[in-house]
């Protein structure tokens, strides 16, 4: 979870019960009362990251100590104040965390109250707005496999899907929940086509875009909302078949150039001649800072992005596809890679271009049943400093320590 500092001024009612007296009785008094000193508000957060920790046998080593890690913050060693260790699904908190610090001059927020005890929490991220219709059946069977192979009795989960399946089911025991949401989930992802024929604009196929506005979007929120359960690992199955800001370009301008009667030639391919293509060439870019903003969220939140792509072992396109193989390859590529960096920025793995999605979801459940959850109060009270590099250490010898590498403080609100 990552920390913030804000800082906000007060007045209003809380000078009138400073002065001694309700508001309607001050109302009554003829001395005037004396100006109220602003209240300052700082809220610290507590920072916790998870870790898992592995013998040299690859097993998960459950007996570690709190003085046995050490956590560093941009180099500078932090105090534990906490420490929780999940095991095979079982929670031990080894170590609770204290209060806050208290600074001399500010007033702290009252405490929160304790999250629900679940051992794993999963959150079941269906872009259904990138999966074409004929993954279907492939999406169903994954989520029937996610029923055997990871979802187990005493796990929570919720489930939430982007687009005309309209699925929002809150966190919940109920594994009907899941078997109920399986029948609904239906793809409505753009075909190749679409993509070509859509119309265009200086941001690439505009529908795709409003798309890719809307999964992340929510993605986004879901991470935010995350923030709220606390001394959890949260694992978020992210299932879509990835994200490509400039699909098939050579052939959406050839298209263009049909319907408009010019010639795609070399000339009118480049970015800086051609009006209708400006603004292409930062495509890249734009999905880089979606896909950023997006992981830094997540870590945030402490949730770790397991990517799964329902192709599966993607090859050449469809024979009903007419798309070049060489733009084809490089939409598959880009998409697929979009997934590996959500992944890979949070801790998770992505499960692309394989179809044993059986021995990937093992995986997946071996990684959310043992870990340790360790948390700190930051001694950096620089808000400027937003971006933090964590690093984990253990002091027993002949083990491995994995833990995410960074987080970042939320952003300050919108004046």
């Amino acid at each position: 979870m990552a920390g913030i500092l804000t800082v906000s001024g007060s007045a209003g009612p809380l000078a009138a019960v400073a002065a001694g007296g309700a508001p309607g009785r001050l109302a009554q008094s003829t001395a005037p009362a004396a100006p109220q000193q602003p209240t300052f508000r700082v809220q610290v957060d507590l920072v916790t990251t998870d870790v898992i920790v592995r013998d040299g046998n690859g097993q998960f080593v459950s007996d570690l100590r709190l003085d046995e890690f050490e956590v560093l913050e941009d180099g500078v060693p932090q105090s534990i104040v906490s420490l929780v260790l999940t095991h095979g699904g079982r929670v031990f908190n080894v170590q609770a965390p204290p209060p806050a610090p208290v600074q001399e001059g500010i007033i702290l927020p009252a405490a929160r109250p304790t999250n629900d005890a679940a051992g794993r929490v999963f959150l079941i991220f269906i872009d259904d707005l990138h999966l074409d219709f004929r993954l279907t059946p492939r999406t169903r069977d994954l989520m029937q496999r996610m029923l055997r192979n990871l979802i187990h009795e005493g796990d929570m989960f919720g489930i939430v899907s982007t687009g005309t399946s309209s699925i929002s089911e809150q966190l919940t025991y109920d594994r009907q929940v899941l078997e109920a949401s399986i029948k609904k989930v239906t793809g409505s992802g753009l075909r190749p086509e679409d993509l070509i024929k859509v119309p265009q604009s200086p941001q690439g196929p505009a529908e795709l875009r409003y798309r890719a506005h809307v999964a992340f979007s929510t993605a986004y929120q879901l991470m935010r909302n995350l923030e709220n359960l606390r001394n959890r690992r949260k694992a978020v199955i992210y299932i879509s078949s990835g994200y490509d800001f400039n699909p098939f370009a050579t052939s959406r301008l050839k298209y263009e150039a049909e319907l408009s009667g010019y010639e795609a030639d070399s000339t009118a391919m480049n970015p800086f001649n051609n009006p209708r293509l400006q603004g292409t060439q930062f495509l890249e870019a734009d999905l880089v800072r979606e896909l950023a903003e997006l992981t830094r969220a997540a870590n945030r939140a402490n949730a770790t992005f397991y990517t799964i792509d329902p192709r599966g072992l993607v090859a050449g396109p469809d024979l009903d596809q007419e798309v070049e193989t060489a733009e084809w390859n490089e939409h598959v590529r880009e998409t697929q890679d979009s997934l590996r960096v959500l992944a890979e920025q949070t801790g998770g793995i992505a499960v692309v271009n394989q179809n044993d999605f059986d021995r990937a979801l093992k995986r997946i459940d071996a990684e959310t049943s043992d870990y340790y959850v360790l948390g700190y109060y930051s001694s950096n009270p620089d808000p400027l400093k937003r971006t933090r590099r964590i690093e984990v250490k253990a002091r027993r010898s002949g083990v491995e320590v994995w833990s995410r590498t960074s987080y970042s403080l939320r952003p300050p609100p919108a004046q």
